[in-house]
């Protein structure tokens, strides 16, 4: 049994977009609605495909993430493609963040990196085990 939730074959159709020509409609009539949006200096969407798969009887059947990708878009205040990122499981494990940054960067990178690590929780942690037993440790 495969769950599927997001966007599917983001990684096919993201190939599309092509960065200073394609515009918000054209990314809308490609991809639907963006998953997320944020709003600093420029529009940021981000889209998400996610499948995940019961695992072997030893593991009781958890479920078991087996595709977690997301692509970042921005765009200009025109509505154009600017900038254009795109993460599978893998990268999200090799994401680092630069501490030290300017005052309007850090808010962008901030939102992105808080998005990131919170799709790599889910990845190590699907069914969110390790916060219900520091939950049960805490109350001890």
């Amino acid at each position: 049994m495969v769950k599927h939730h997001g966007v599917p074959f983001l990684e096919k159709k993201q190939e599309k977009l092509i960065v200073n020509e394609s515009n918000k409609n054209d990314i809308t009539n490609i991809l639907g609605n963006p998953s997320t949006r944020s709003k600093f200096d420029t529009d940021v969407w981000i889209y998400i495909e996610r499948k995940q798969t019961q695992s072997s009887i030893k593991n009781l059947g958890r479920m078991k993430i087996f595709k977690n990708d997301v692509l970042v878009l921005q765009l200009d205040n025109y509505g154009i493609l600017k900038k254009k990122e795109f993460y599978n499981k893998d990268d999200m494990q090799n994401i680092k963040v630069v501490e030290a940054t300017t005052e309007a960067g850090f808010k962008r990178n901030s939102f992105i990196y808080d998005f990131m690590s919170s799709m790599r929780q889910k990845i190590n942690d699907p069914l969110g085990q390790r916060a219900k037993k520091r939950k049960e440790i805490s109350q001890r």
